[in-house]
């Protein structure tokens, strides 16, 4: 059977801190995962509607990570999309969608670790947090999104260098 729900309009965000590596949450839903794939993502969430991609990206590392003291210094040139594995279908996004089509951004972070505040949300999505080197990215991924962290990987090593200050 063809699977003829759309797709959720969706931002994702590559943050990366001053020496070069990329942040990643422990989703609050799978504790104790530690290392193990799908239990560490990328901040990512949805587009409002006629919300501009760049602002949406940095709403939700807010509401996300509890800050968006950070500066967009990349974007992926594609939307890329993802299908939900047959399991998930019409029981994920509340059975709307068939997986998401998201526009990705690198962004340098500007702050201090402190403040990373996976609280700030009433409802926080993530449980713990660090930095990895972007090239861990793919083997942390859940198998259906790990296509997508393997592209971004990638394109966007290009920022993983440390700044010079």
């Amino acid at each position: 059977m063809t699977e003829t729900r759309p797709y959720r309009r969706n931002v994702g965000a590559v943050l990366f801190n001053q020496a070069g590596l990329v942040l990643v949450a422990r989703r609050a839903k799978f504790p104790n995962a530690e290392g193990a794939a799908g239990g560490w993502q990328l901040p990512q969430g949805g587009i409002d509607e006629d919300e501009d991609p760049a602002a949406a990206v940095l709403r939700e590392l807010g509401e996300e990570i509890g800050t968006a003291n950070a500066q967009i210094i990349g974007e992926h040139p594609d939307w890329l999309k993802y299908d939900l594995p047959p399991e998930l279908i019409g029981v994920a996004f509340k059975g709307k969608y068939r997986g998401q089509e998201q526009k990705w951004f690198a962004l340098r972070f500007l702050g201090q670790d402190s403040e990373i505040r996976l609280d700030a949300d009433p409802h926080p999505e993530f449980d713990a947090w660090q930095w990895v080197p972007i090239t861990q990215l793919p083997a942390l991924a859940v198998a259906f999104k790990r296509p997508i962290y393997e592209a971004l990987t990638r394109d966007f090593a290009r920022y993983a260098t440390p700044v010079q200050t």
